[in-house]
């Protein structure tokens, strides 16, 4: 991939993006975060402006607001591969999430564009507990989920990062599916039982209905997103992830971080901290 041409980034302030922003521009790549503020902006909403964006940049790494199991994602994703081939881009990188039909059928669009492509289908974000909507809960002293005791094998961002940023400033990645997980599974009870035992206060989880879930989300969330958040719980937390999967490994030639190195190093930051 060329230093000299920019990579697009797509949500570059996001939790993954502007991690995979800093690691291109430390290895001398020429970058472009977009978001809706920026300029040139980017807007899911706003496919008219999309063009601008992908003018003159060498390849593309793409995460879809909110998520791609959402209505009007595989259109999206079919006009922005569209674009991308009519712009010479020389790969296209795509954020998926395990066990999502909705996220494949945008996976198959990407794969059949006639452009280079890489999918990093992702598990459950460690920082979803410190820079997503669960942190509240953990100042709060209390989780409550739609969640039962179905393991998942959280992944760290950072790994994710990693193999977006060789995926698109390296050979070997083309047309390649990494599905990236941690290397252990864990119940969300468990989870917060670690991080309760390393930052030395009780912090509770508890399950309760997605009804319940639904109406303690409402007016602290958009309608669709409370609707995905009710999904991804109810549908796709029902036990076809609770496998570890080794995309980190083969990406990077190392294992995945375990999520107990990411509550120490949370832990650490202060961030938990009341």
């Amino acid at each position: 991939m060329s230093q000299h041409d920019p990579i697009l980034i797509i949500g570059g302030g996001g939790k993954t993006g502007g991690r995979v922003n800093s690691l291109l521009q430390a290895k001398g790549f020429a970058t472009r975060p977009v978001s809706r503020s920026t300029t040139p902006s980017f807007d899911w909403t706003r496919p008219e402006g999309w063009a601008a964006a992908l003018d003159g940049v060498s390849a593309a790494y793409v995460t879809f607001q909110p998520d791609l199991a959402v209505d009007g994602a595989t259109e999206a994703i079919t006009e922005l591969s569209r674009l991308a081939r009519e712009k010479g881009l020389k790969r296209v990188v795509l954020l998926s999430g395990r066990g999502e039909p909705g996220a494949q059928r945008a996976e198959a669009v990407l794969q059949s564009s006639g452009v280079e492509w890489t999918i990093v289908r992702a598990s459950w974000f460690d920082q979803n507990f410190s820079e997503g909507y669960l942190i509240d809960g953990i100042l709060a002293g209390e989780i409550a989920l739609p969640a039962g005791p179905v393991p998942e094998p959280f992944i760290d961002i950072d790994d994710i990062a990693d193999v977006v940023t060789a995926a698109l400033s390296e050979d070997g990645h083309a047309n390649r599916l990494y599905e990236v997980t941690g290397p252990r599974l864990l119940t969300f009870a468990e989870a917060v039982d670690e991080i309760a035992r390393v930052v030395g206060r009780p912090i509770r989880y508890r399950q309760v209905t997605s009804e319940e879930f639904t109406d303690s989300m409402r007016g602290a969330a958009p309608d669709d997103v409370i609707e995905l958040l009710h999904e991804l719980f109810t549908v796709v937390l029902d036990g076809r992830n609770s496998r570890v999967m080794h995309g980190v490994e083969e990406a990077l030639g190392r294992p995945a971080r375990d999520f107990s190195d990411y509550v120490r190093k949370t832990a650490a930051t202060g961030i938990w901290r009341i």
